[in-house]
């Protein structure tokens, strides 16, 4: 029994990802992110979390609209 999955409930997962709980529901719902019912108790993979943190990773150069340009730089024509 070499390969165990390590569960994370979703308090524990919601201080791992630094983000709040409704934030965490909010993704299970909308179906970024898998998570399972066990009873009345929610359960969320560690290898699911770490791959939903990284599909977020940002690119360089997908920023560029959220700064303005420099002063003294000519707006592209």
């Amino acid at each position: 029994m070499g390969d165990e999955m390590e569960w994370l409930g979703t308090k524990a997962a919601s201080a791992r990802m630094g983000m709040t709980l409704r934030s965490l529901y909010r993704f299970i719902d909308e179906g970024d992110l898998a998570a399972y019912k066990f009873g009345r108790v929610i359960r969320i993979k560690v290898e699911d979390i770490d791959r939903f943190i990284e599909a977020c990773r940002i690119q360089p150069g997908q920023l560029e609209h959220l700064y303005p340009p420099l002063k003294g730089s000519e707006p592209d024509q």
